[in-house]
């Protein structure tokens, strides 16, 4: 497949799980990806590497450090003067259980945000040059989660804050770059087979092959919209989510 002779893909979180996925979907796709993960060894990336030859950049990639996204973008920057697209995938989860009345770790919260809200910003800022002289598309892994008009958790602080952040860290950047051309898309990928909560999550709805491929239609779809604010919506069915 050459639908994308010569375009390059900016994947983070790529350990496994949905980023994997993606990865997977971009290098079928025939774009050079280049793909941070935290682990330093991953069979999966190494076999993709040799079926893909040449296509697959791997490195060792931690979001929630400013030092480790400078070393993935100069490590970028040196192969290509440009992205067609970056997709802000990484993301830790955090407690889950602990309400308002109990003790709640706010060390973790933090990490959560650093991670979760902050790392997608660090990216953007990194990469920002090579993204507008390429394809101007910024994608960020929302969740509905971040939806302040329909929160309902009594839980989940570090997370929900987090992806609320992400959204607007995402309209800031919007409000700067689609003057010249260039978007931010925000996709919440529904309820994914993952290890997000630390065990596999066998009840949830979609297997990340399933949720890398909405995600990607949804991209194909909207790729090329700007409008006054990003887009934000479920990838699994289109809809529009509420600030």
């Amino acid at each position: 497949m050459n639908m994308a002779k010569d375009k390059t893909a900016c994947v983070t979180g790529t350990d496994r799980g949905v980023g994997l996925a993606l990865v997977k979907h971009l290098l079928h796709a025939g774009y050079t990806v280049f793909a941070g993960g935290i682990m330093k060894e991953n069979e999966e990336t190494d076999r993709l590497a040799q079926q893909f030859p040449g296509m697959l950049h791997a490195f060792v990639l931690d979001v929630g450090s400013d030092r480790s996204v400078k070393e993935a973008a100069d490590f970028i920057k040196s192969k290509t003067g440009r992205l067609d697209l970056l997709i802000n995938n990484a993301a830790i989860l955090g407690d889950t259980n602990n309400t308002i009345e109990d003790d709640i770790d706010f060390d973790e919260v933090q990490r959560v945000y650093n991670v979760t809200a902050v790392g997608a910003i660090r990216m953007s800022n990194a990469l920002i040059r090579p993204i507008m002289n390429g394809g101007k598309l910024i994608v960020n892994i929302s969740s509905e989660a971040g939806s302040i008009g329909q929160s309902y958790r009594e839980a989940w602080f570090g997370y929900c804050m987090a992806k609320a952040a992400l959204n607007m860290g995402s309209a800031i950047i919007h409000n700067k770059i689609r003057k010249n051309g260039g978007r931010v898309i925000l996709l919440h990928p529904g309820w994914v087979k993952s290890y997000m909560r630390g065990t596999f999550d066998a009840a949830a709805t979609y297997t990340p092959e399933e949720a890398a491929a909405n995600i990607m239609r949804r991209i194909e779809e909207y790729k090329d919209e700007i409008r006054e604010k990003p887009v934000y919506i479920e990838a699994d069915t289109g809809k529009e989510l509420t600030w």
